[in-house]
């Protein structure tokens, strides 16, 4: 191999604190080296996590070596068309890819409880009251207080609210699943018409709705209500094909989640945009707050907090 064609490049990804990068050997042979930070935990999982998933039929990147010591990973290049680089495109275009991606995700979460137990060890905690209350007061704290100033008594005020702490411990009590924890359109990779998942090292148990309200409510693409009734409906009828009857609570659990979701994705764009100095989040704010806003009008008691934020937007 002729070192000289070897092109190395710098690949920015999202906030996190890894560093990524393309190798390319060639026009035809190019690969990504990870480097990770050894401190934080669930990065040591990302390679384990990623062997799972692809036993069990999900399409992720191919690991190719991994060295733990270093934390680096070599893995498969499956190029850098995500799904979001495909927002502009007919509905027709992206309705199968939107899909097929749902295929991936209805796959995890249909997978038995029995092959997840072994599983639980390399995850981080599962989705529990103390999470979401957790979500909840991340948003309150870097979105509406870091990001809009809101003043600290009408923060405590909003974030006592009991529907609040009801929301948290009502998901809290369903039966759980393996979520992705980021399924978001940045995170899923099309290559030859064909959704793949990356950023998987947050996977816990948790709630399936989680998953479907972090793709259908993702402030980085706009979905008009008809595609997501589309898509919604679609996830519906993969999960009855894996053998998983959806619910009454399925709709309220929806929403519930993704008003989880969305307060996390704000929490994370006041953090990261204003804390860690990745301005770009910033720019995402308002259309999750809009989208927040319109979740917030559906859910009982919590007419306050969606009086804020229309104040706010």
């Amino acid at each position: 191999m002729d070192l000289a064609e070897i092109k190395i490049s710098q690949i920015q990804k999202g906030g996190s604190e890894r560093k990524f990068y393309r190798i390319r050997c060639s026009a035809e042979q190019a690969l990504i080296l990870v480097k990770y930070n050894l401190e934080r935990e669930e990065n040591r999982h990302y390679v384990t996590i990623a062997k799972f998933l692809s036993e069990h039929r999900i399409r992720v990147p191919e690991i190719y070596f991994h060295d733990p010591d270093e934390g680096l990973i070599w893995l498969e290049d499956l190029g850098k068309r995500d799904l979001y680089s495909y927002r502009e495109e007919s509905w027709l275009v992206r309705r199968a890819f939107y899909e097929s991606a749902l295929d991936q995700i209805a796959t995890l979460h249909a997978l038995a409880e029995s092959v997840c137990i072994e599983m639980k060890q390399h995850l981080p905690a599962e989705f529990n009251s103390e999470l979401y209350l957790w979500e909840q007061n991340y948003f309150f704290e870097n979105c509406l207080g870091r990001y809009f100033k809101i003043e600290k008594a009408k923060l405590a005020q909003l974030a006592a609210l009991p529907a609040l702490q009801e929301i948290a411990h009502r998901l809290a009590s369903f039966r759980r699943v393996l979520v992705h924890r980021d399924f978001q359109s940045q995170n899923i990779i099309i290559r030859n018409g064909q959704a793949y998942l990356i950023d998987f090292q947050g996977m816990r148990p948790g709630l399936a709705e989680y998953d479907l309200g972090s793709l259908l409510y993702d402030p980085y693409v706009h979905l008009p209500e008809s595609e997501r009734a589309e898509l919604t409906a679609y996830y519906c009828r993969r999960q009855l094909d894996n053998g998983l009857a959806v619910n009454g609570d399925f709709d309220l659990k929806l929403r519930l989640c993704a008003m989880q979701r969305l307060m996390q994705a704000l929490g994370a764009y006041g953090f990261l945009g204003l804390v860690k100095g990745h301005k770009h989040f910033l720019t995402h704010v308002a259309a999750a707050m809009k989208s927040l806003q319109r979740v917030l009008a559906e859910i009982e008691g919590l007419a306050e907090l969606e009086k804020t934020l229309l104040e706010l937007v």
